[in-house]
């Protein structure tokens, strides 16, 4: 509770997003970064600092993604690839086609970067926050493969088809309270429907779509299995083939963790789809 309390502590901020405070950090830069230059005072909690230091920190320094052998650098708000085994799922799936993919809601644009480093001739990596389609330009810039991926903002899919259209919405049907939330929570599934009703008609002929996602709102009891698999047939979708990886991050061997048991459990796939 004592910790709870101090998250929700509200701090105050100068103008120039610094905390005028005895001995207060200079956090300046984590704050313009996170939320933009306020221009006059403001205060916000010490939970939302630590997301923004948190974030400032991560984009300094990268993520690691073995499958690219490279790091990526997230931007505030945009989910961070520290779990490797979905990246891993995209870099060994059987590739249908190496002309065109789509690369639907690319966030940092790591999946793009893969499906590139695999040799697919050009990719379209759609996104509709411009935190987002920033932070995509910037890391495929510094992988030097700006000039096979097209960053665009769009609501899902880009016009056309392609044989091969890839997206990796989040996971969690719940609404986000904050912008580092929308990365994680997807209210009323509405990218996961979203993706799944129109895949088929921006499929080329012999296409598939692939769906990166955890079960872990199954084991929290948000999603069913079920549900899951009446959206892909309401779609008019077959699935192909499934690929699984198991949870590699601490929190899935930390007994005291309040989820331990959903996320000792988590299962994340691939699943390969196609039009029926």
């Amino acid at each position: 509770m004592r910790a709870r309390t101090l998250a929700m502590l509200l701090l105050p901020f100068a103008g120039d997003s610094s905390v005028p405070l005895p001995r207060a950090p200079d956090v300046r830069r984590a704050c313009t970064e996170a939320w933009g230059a306020p221009g006059e005072p403001f205060v916000a909690s010490l939970r939302e600092l630590q997301g923004a230091i948190g974030a400032f920190e991560w984009r300094k320094k990268g993520v690691l993604v073995p499958a690219l052998g490279a790091r990526i650098h997230p931007h505030y708000g945009v989910f961070a690839p520290i779990r490797s085994e979905y990246v891993d799922l995209v870099a060994k799936a059987p590739l249908p086609s190496l002309a065109l993919a789509f690369d639907i809601g690319t966030g940092t644009g790591v999946l793009a970067a893969v499906l590139a480093r695999r040799g697919v001739l050009r990719i379209v990596a759609t996104e509709q926050d411009p935190r987002a389609l920033a932070c995509a330009r910037d890391n495929l810039a510094r992988l030097g493969l700006a000039d096979r991926v097209d960053v665009v903002q769009a609501d899902l899919f880009p016009p056309g088809r392609a044989p091969l259209v890839v997206c990796n919405p989040p996971w969690l049907p719940a609404q986000p309270s904050s912008a580092l939330e929308h990365a994680i929570y997807d209210p009323d599934s509405r990218m996961l429907r979203g993706f799944l009703a129109g895949l088929a008609a921006h499929l080329e002929p012999q296409g598939e779509g692939w769906l990166v996602l955890s079960d872990l709102a199954e084991h929290l009891g948000l999603r069913s299995r079920a549900e899951l698999l009446a959206s892909i047939d309401q779609a008019g979708l077959r699935v192909v083939g499934r690929s699984e990886a198991r949870p590699r991050h601490p929190k899935a061997a930390d007994a005291l963790d309040p989820l331990h048991a959903a996320r000792a459990a988590e299962v994340t796939s691939l699943w390969r789809l196609a039009p029926r």
